[in-house]
């Protein structure tokens, strides 16, 4: 790991702010989600706040609420970074093999930090890849190396993969597995059982890192489509309708029964609606932030804490949430007491997230980008 690199540089003028917006956004939720906040909401008994908390937890099985989307927004926004981040480099001197290298280095060390996360929550070697990292060490190499193919292998490719992986789930010969979506009876189950090396491993499928290398590879063509000379309209209106006929797709194979809308074994139809969904709010964050020139401060909250996304994730996931509670849960006792433990509670995962936010600030306020 190394300071000031330059995947993910501070914004600077010529750049489309809203990628920055988009990944600094996604990884602030997912900083919320460690500070326990999401499922204090879901205990609610205000049924607005109830609504809330469950959108932001995962639906149990065929269904999609929008913290599934969360995950998929982050692997699409780094896949839209990708082209821009080459471009860079390339203005800077460097040469396509040196980032080439970067990027299989890059990979490696995505995979590396992936599993010793689960290394350390298990205490011994598990070769997982359902975290984001482990996913993205593939999905973000697919990516790099597809960068400069036409729009249509692209899209070919995409369609490629959800099509195999579709037809693997649907035609797996092993008794007891060959039940494509029910909940460990299917293909990601027996694939998880043999890796795991247990007969009833994760619900999240490890194989699930094939078909959301969709996710990254759509998010590079998004983001050659900003990176173009086409007027920003063309570029609203391009974005507009691959996000709502990949909406269309993925809700029609699940509304006819064909394939269902499940996360946890990243079906086709979740891919698609997921992908969807990511390149619209792309397309409305680009609309608003640099075609309109709307929220632009307000953004800055957000741009903080994608400076350093990678190192606040790390940081919330080896349980640095839970260090920054056992400092702050004693003030909200002493000055919340009187509003009742749900009370304390909630404004102890706000006083967490807030010291998360605080500590990208201090990093970015002294130009500290810690990147891979």
């Amino acid at each position: 790991m190394a300071a000031n690199t330059q995947t993910f540089s501070p914004p600077v003028e010529g750049r489309i702010t809203s990628i920055d917006f988009f990944r600094g956004f996604t990884m602030f939720l997912l900083a919320g989600e460690a500070t326990e906040l999401y499922g204090q909401l879901e205990k609610s008994n205000i049924g607005v706040v109830q609504f809330l908390g469950t959108e932001l937890s995962h639906h149990v099985w065929h269904g999609l609420h929008f913290w599934d989307l969360i995950q998929p927004f982050f692997m699409f926004i780094v896949g839209v970074a990708i082209p821009f981040a080459v471009a860079n480099r390339l203005k800077k001197g460097d040469t396509i093999k040196t980032i080439t290298r970067h990027a299989i280095k890059r990979s490696l060390l995505l995979l590396f930090l992936g599993w010793a996360l689960y290394f350390t929550d298990a205490g011994r070697l598990v070769f997982r890849f359902q975290n984001v990292l482990a996913q993205l060490s593939v999905t973000y190499l697919v990516a790099f190396m597809i960068r400069n193919k036409s729009f249509k292998f692209q899209i070919i490719f995409t369609l490629v993969i959800l099509l195999l992986i579709d037809l693997a789930y649907r035609f797996f010969p092993v008794e007891g597995f060959n039940h494509p979506w029910v909940n460990f009876e299917n293909l990601g189950a027996w694939f998880n059982n043999k890796i795991e090396g247990v007969n009833k491993a994760s619900e999240w499928a490890t194989l699930n890192f094939v078909s959301t290398t969709a996710h990254t590879v759509w998010g590079v063509m998004c983001g050659k489509l900003l990176m173009s000379d086409k007027p920003a309209g063309k570029k609203i209106q391009t974005l507009l309708i691959a996000g709502v006929s990949c909406l269309f797709i993925g809700y029609l194979l699940d509304g006819l029964n064909i394939t269902p809308i499940i996360k946890k074994i990243a079906t086709s139809a979740f891919v698609f609606a997921s992908g969807g969904w990511a390149i619209l709010v792309l397309c409305f964050c680009y609309w608003l932030i640099d075609v309109r020139k709307k929220f632009i401060s307000g953004s800055k909250m957000f741009i903080i804490v994608g400076m350093n996304s990678i190192f606040i994730y790390l940081f919330f996931s080896i349980s640095g949430a839970e260090l920054i509670r056992r400092c702050v849960a004693p003030f909200s006792n002493l000055l919340f007491s009187w509003g009742g433990e749900k009370t304390v509670d909630i404004i102890t995962s706000l006083g967490i997230w807030a010291v998360l936010w605080y500590m990208c600030y201090w990093l970015y306020k002294n130009k500290l980008y810690i990147k891979i």
